[in-house]
């Protein structure tokens, strides 16, 4: 419908679901899989949000306009999964989502995904930019797993 990926795109969330590991993506930054989503603790930070994370859906769908049902409803009921951990295990006073589309609607990765952050009372998020260098994966795998602990556990119910 409304499409900007180009021909040749090599999607990086794709290469990520099939076990493809990079400096900014890796298996092991991945929280939670269901059928039809992934969430994962993303690279880029703000500077006070670190180990926010990245929901996807598990096919390649590039935006919302695209994206089906099934995939729509499985991605919005990881996000809250991943909000309810946060609020669990981060200590944060709240979180964010967001989602955007086309390069207007700043879209820079061609796959359908939404951001959940961390939030602190008078952390500016929204009046800040994410840091310049990415959060190697020491640094996001703290997150991950306390994330994953967090899903893992058996008093989670």
């Amino acid at each position: 419908m409304h499409n900007h990926e180009p021909n040749s795109y090599d999607c990086p969330f794709c290469f990520l679901l099939i076990g493809g590991e990079t400096p900014l993506d890796s298996p092991r930054d991945i929280v939670l899989r269901t059928d039809h989503a992934t969430a994962f603790t993303a690279s880029r930070w703000w500077p006070n949000n670190h180990g926010h994370v990245l929901v996807i859906s598990n096919a390649h769908h590039e935006n919302l306009y695209d994206l089906p049902p099934e995939y729509g409803h499985a991605v919005h009921d990881v996000v809250r999964e991943i909000a309810i951990a946060m609020r669990a295990v981060y200590g944060c006073d709240g979180v964010s989502t967001r989602q955007h589309n086309e390069p207007a609607g700043g879209q820079d990765v061609w796959h359908y995904h939404v951001h959940v952050f961390p939030r602190y009372h008078g952390d500016n998020l929204y009046g800040s930019d994410p840091l310049s260098e990415y959060a190697a994966g020491e640094q996001r795998w703290v997150y991950t797993d306390k994330l994953r602990d967090y899903f893992d556990s058996p008093r989670r119910a």
